[in-house]
């Protein structure tokens, strides 16, 4: 059976890149394949990896012990374990989120997710993988939650098990947008709650996000989950903004 549908499938998938052939996410040139960058998007991406702080992913100005700290973690340790995004948030990987976000095009987050398990490390066997939440009226208004999506892809393809209602999000909050880091804090400050403290407890958690900024937002999210009773939480997402002076976007 599988055979035949094989034969079914490799005529149509060429009629359906003829009349629909992929295209790049990043400037929507054509393409040889689904879920790739063309040749000028690409050599755009800024990918991150070390030197970076062990605990938020910040670059660090020079190579050193793998266990450094940046200063922002060093005076206010946040309540994850690790932050990791694969690129800073900006160019072709910026146009990609919004595609997701608000273009609706949900097969990318298949790609996003591929990206973000490449600098995911090992992640624990009893790891729960949960995204973070959006508010029932921001639901009903864009009919998905992108960071779910995301995870639901994670999961897939890490073998973890997705846990989408582990959190929930009971405080609508205002668009972050040019908010300053403080402000951000304080947007967030009661917007969540976890749902289901019983499957939370004593397992390692993996916090799904589209785009890092300031951080506040996960922040919110891990220390709730910490509370919980979570025995860690590491903090995944596709992007991250550069803070000021680490040379990002």
């Amino acid at each position: 059976m599988s055979a035949v549908l094989a034969l079914i499938a490799s005529p149509l998938r060429l009629v359906i890149d003829v009349v629909l052939p992929p295209r790049c996410p990043g400037c929507g040139e054509i393409v040889d394949g689904d879920d790739r960058f063309c040749a000028a998007c690409f050599t755009q991406l800024q990918a991150l990896g070390p030197p970076q702080c062990a605990c938020c992913g910040d670059p660090l100005p020079h190579e050193g012990d793998a266990a450094a700290l940046c200063g922002a973690c060093l005076a206010d340790p946040p309540p994850f374990s690790r932050a990791r995004a694969p690129l800073a948030y900006g160019g072709p990987a910026r146009q990609l989120v919004l595609a997701l976000k608000h273009g609706r095009r949900l097969h990318l987050a298949r790609m996003m997710a591929r990206a973000m398990l490449r600098v995911a490390g090992d992640i624990p066997a009893d790891a729960l993988i949960v995204p973070v939440p959006s508010h029932r009226w921001r639901l009903w208004r864009r009919g998905f939650n992108q960071a779910a999506t995301i995870a639901r892809q994670v999961a897939r393809q890490s073998g973890r098990p997705l846990l989408v209602d582990a959190l929930t999000r009971v405080k609508p909050t205002p668009s972050t947008k040019g908010l300053t880091r403080a402000a951000r804090q304080r947007n967030v400050i009661g917007a969540f709650r976890v749902a289901r403290p019983d499957a939370i407890k004593g397992r390692s958690v993996i916090l799904i996000d589209d785009v890092m900024t300031t951080g506040a937002t996960v922040s919110a999210c891990a220390a709730q989950l910490r509370r919980a009773g979570a025995r860690q939480v590491e903090v995944l997402t596709y992007a991250r903004a550069m803070r000021e002076g680490t040379g990002g976007a």
